[in-house]
């Protein structure tokens, strides 16, 4: 049974926010709801079909590699694939957005999957592995807003508010296969000691953590999606320092030959 979303916010002038206010979410955390897709969203001017519509789901639900049961990416170029296999978000960052939107935003509405409570995604290190229910999923890389994104805020200018925020929420690879449920306790089985969050990620780092990471995950053998380990070399390739990173370890999680064993 899937709870009734309102659908995409009506178009609006662009929406200043100032700093949003989020408690302070110090864990344990819990699974708030379980998200899928409810129905394709239309993108205007886009022509294609997007999954972001995501609404809560009852009962225990499956989580396979590429993703939840039945969820699906209306941009596969640009979104899901084992890297990006299941994407979470902190509740309680998101009623600061509706909050500050004077808007309803309820759960799944940022395109979630996992809607955490009490802990805070953003805090997540790169390569954090959690247990949920019983899946294992291991924390890779951060949700850049999209023009599908925008147009379901009704904002056009909404990917540059977001991003000003410095929250995006956390996508996770899937480990281990299961089933999560809504009430799931969050256990955290492995937090890297490099100490780089999803945050910092999305926020930019700096040549020290960029060069912490990449050393991380070449000892590790760490695959790190594509595009974060762009941003690390570009960051280091501007403070004159090594960039050196293997192909091997580096893949959007899409298609064949993915540095990942297929």
């Amino acid at each position: 049974m899937r709870a009734t979303a309102p659908g995409p916010l009506p178009e609006a002038a662009p929406r200043p926010l100032g700093e949003l206010a989020v408690p302070a979410l110090p864990g344990p955390g819990r699974i708030a709801a379980v998200c899928s897709v409810a129905q394709l969203y239309a993108v205007p001017d886009r022509g294609l079909m997007s999954g972001i519509d995501k609404r809560p789901l009852e009962g225990p639900v499956p989580v396979l590699a590429h993703g939840l049961l039945g969820d699906v990416q209306g941009d596969r170029e640009h979104h899901g694939g084992l890297l990006k296999a299941v994407y979470a978000f902190s509740q309680e960052v998101r009623e600061a957005y509706a909050r500050a939107l004077d808007a309803e935003l309820p759960d799944g509405f940022f395109g979630e999957n996992l809607v955490t409570t009490g802990q805070d995604t953003d805090e997540t290190v790169i390569g954090e592995r959690w247990r949920v229910g019983t899946a294992e999923l291991e924390a890779t890389c951060v949700r850049n807003p999209c023009g599908t994104f925008a147009a379901w805020m009704g904002d056009r200018r909404w990917g540059r508010s977001f991003s000003a925020q410095g929250r995006a929420g956390a996508y996770f690879r899937v480990l281990t296969e299961g089933a999560v449920s809504a009430g799931d306790r969050i256990e955290v089985l492995h937090r890297p000691d490099h100490g780089v969050t999803i945050g910092d990620a999305f926020r930019r780092l700096d040549a020290q953590q960029a060069r912490t990471l990449l050393d991380w995950a070449q000892d590790t053998g760490t695959v790190l999606y594509e595009s974060l380990v762009q941003s690390t070399q570009t960051v280091l390739t501007r403070a004159g320092a090594d960039a050196d990173f293997p192909p091997r370890l580096r893949s959007t999680g899409r298609g064949l030959g993915l540095g990942m064993g297929l």
